[in-house]
């Protein structure tokens, strides 16, 4: 039993490698490219390494582009070769404050464009209600006119009649 125990010190458990297996994706409109910086720092841990493929669940081919951009990236200093826990948050900051900016640019634009619907319907209702007291104006002009027409003939019948 001694020895069981001595052997199970010495492996790793399995569960501490998957540490990181919630990372977002690569989606279809991202460009793997050394200038995509926000990309990048996704695939770079705490320590400035390049996360490896079997935990940032990306493709071979994917996984070569990034590693070639973060390469390029970190000769152009664009990105550190050491990570600098600070420059790591601030960039970390940067990206969360743009996705909520892009974000609340949406919420206005969405709001403006159902504002804007609203007007619209609005507008078209104010019409229609127009054009239903334009159409009851001239059927009264056209009831009136009737009873004119009406109250001419009782007057020529009665001017025959006398």
């Amino acid at each position: 039993m001694a020895k069981d125990n001595s052997k199970q010190l010495l492996f790793k458990s399995k569960l501490t490698i998957n540490k990181r297996a919630s990372l977002p994706k690569i989606q279809s409109g991202d460009k793997i490219d050394y200038k995509n910086i926000r990309l990048l720092i996704r695939f770079i841990s705490q320590q400035g390494k390049i996360i490896p493929r079997r935990v940032s669940k990306v493709t071979f081919k994917q996984q070569r582009l990034i590693t070639i951009a973060i390469k390029k990236a970190r000769i152009l200093a664009l990105l550190p070769f050491k990570n600098n826990e600070n420059l790591f948050k601030l960039k970390r900051a940067q990206i969360a404050y743009e996705k909520k900016y892009l974000q609340d640019l949406k919420k206005k634009r969405k709001e403006k464009k159902d504002r804007k619907i609203r007007e619209q319907n609005k507008s078209k209702e104010q019409k229609k209600v127009q054009s239903k007291v334009q159409n009851k104006s001239k059927e009264q002009k056209k009831v009136q006119s009737k009873v004119q027409n009406k109250s001419k003939e009782q007057k020529k019948v009665q001017s025959k009649v006398q």
